[in-house]
């Protein structure tokens, strides 16, 4: 009953749903895509591999009280690839 799914880009994240205390992102992405910062309530937090397709760095990016953002390097990681419009094209 208080779980919702929804089927899509997850690079997008779900607006209709923001803003979150928490993101974790379980896929390697090229970068932090901008609408899962934008979606980051003040105070929140993301954790999300970035980096190549086959190597990445797990980031924990915080957004500070004034909204500004600091990111710390967790470790090495490898994870699938983000899909998305956002992250990486879909290999055809």
């Amino acid at each position: 009953q208080n779980i919702n799914i929804k089927v899509g880009d997850g690079t997008e994240g779900w607006r209709e749903f923001a803003l979150f205390d928490k993101i974790i992102v379980t896929a390697g992405s090229p970068n932090v895509p901008q609408p899962l910062l934008d979606q980051l309530a003040n105070n929140g937090k993301l954790v999300i591999p970035v980096g190549s397709r086959f190597t990445q760095r797990l980031l924990l990016v915080e957004k500070g009280i004034n909204g500004k953002i600091s990111e710390k390097d967790i470790c090495g990681c490898v994870f699938v690839p983000l899909i998305g419009r956002y992250g990486w094209e879909e290999e055809k």
